[in-house]
């Protein structure tokens, strides 16, 4: 039997440990980039000498941010180590770009209500759960009805970062809405079924474990695509979440609309609702869990946002 591409053991690697698809995407396109850097050299041929002078590359000439170099160093590590299985002796002196430390985006709670009125529909709703539960947008985007807990007024966050589950509040004022886009999300998934459709994308192979589980309304997204579309893994055709870049510029132009200079994003919304938290006198380890933080020195970024003005502190200008 012929042994497969690289690229294919590659992906099969990236699959039996439950990479995401965005990743799987991600580091193919890294690892080829790399391969045809060296005029497509075996990468088993290769070592310290190739991989750094990719990484420079990528920061010289390419003038990549230090999170894409980190991002494209992980990528060929995984080859190493996981596809080829070659004991890296040199992986210590590869040293990690250094990301700058920024501040995160904080709208005030003003600039939340002023876009939140600008905005609409699907997206609008989208937006509002990012900032009251402090989801990030491929949770939210990603989210099945039957994580939805009206009754304990509560969201369950399957598989985010990390592939971690937890829980978050669901705001009391979004239930109402929420619940309406959950009968329009029934009425899309019954019509899906009478065509001959229906059936939804389950993780790690829960679908040959249980059978009838993908056409059941519980797994459904709670905000699907208009148009039906074949899974890249599976080749199933079915109605798949909604492109979350859609959200993203509706956020830009929404901000625009309203006069807001600041750099706006969805991660935006999120960084917002846990600073608002800490100003209400939440205590810092809750913020966390709501966020889902590894570590807590994560969610400390947030106290130096309340601060206001320079660390707190009156010009003598103003005195």
């Amino acid at each position: 039997m012929e042994k497969p591409r690289l690229i294919d053991q590659t992906r099969n690697v990236l699959r039996l440990f439950h990479y995401s698809i965005r990743t799987e995407e991600t580091y193919i396109q890294w690892i080829k980039r790399f391969i045809f850097f060296h005029n497509k050299r075996h990468p088993k041929d290769m070592g310290e000498k190739e991989v750094r002078s990719f990484l420079t590359h990528l920061a010289v000439d390419k003038h990549v941010s230090a999170s894409t170099q980190n991002q494209a160093l992980s990528a060929i590590l995984f080859l190493y180590k996981r596809v080829l299985e070659i004991e890296l002796e040199w992986i210590d002196d590869v040293v990690r770009a250094k990301r700058p430390k920024y501040l995160p985006v904080v709208l005030s709670r003003d600039e939340v209500k002023k876009l939140l009125n600008v905005m609409s529909g699907t997206n609008g709703l989208i937006v509002k759960l990012l900032y009251g539960t402090g989801m990030r947008l491929m949770e939210a985007v990603r989210l099945r009805v039957q994580d939805v807990d009206f009754e304990q007024s509560q969201i369950i966050v399957r598989s985010g970062k990390g592939a971690k589950d937890r829980i978050t509040t669901l705001p009391e004022t979004l239930a109402d809405e929420l619940r309406k886009q959950l009968e329009r999300v029934r009425e899309i998934h019954h019509n899906d079924l009478k065509e001959g459709f229906g059936r939804v994308y389950l993780p790690f192979a829960l679908d040959r474990k249980y059978p009838g589980a993908g056409i059941e309304f519980g797994w459904q997204y709670c905000f699907p695509s208009v148009q039906r579309s074949t899974n890249l893994r599976t080749g199933l055709i079915a109605r798949h979440h909604l492109d979350e870049k859609n959200i993203g510029r509706a956020i830009k132009t929404a901000s625009r609309k309203i006069g807001i200079n600041k750099r706006v994003s969805s991660h935006t919304m999120r960084h917002s609702f846990a600073t608002h938290l800490l100003e209400n006198g939440y205590d810092i380890r809750t913020v966390q869990e709501l966020l889902g933080h590894k570590d807590v020195s994560t969610t400390m970024i947030y106290t130096h946002v309340l601060n206001k003005g320079g660390r707190g502190v009156k010009s003598p200008l103003d005195s």
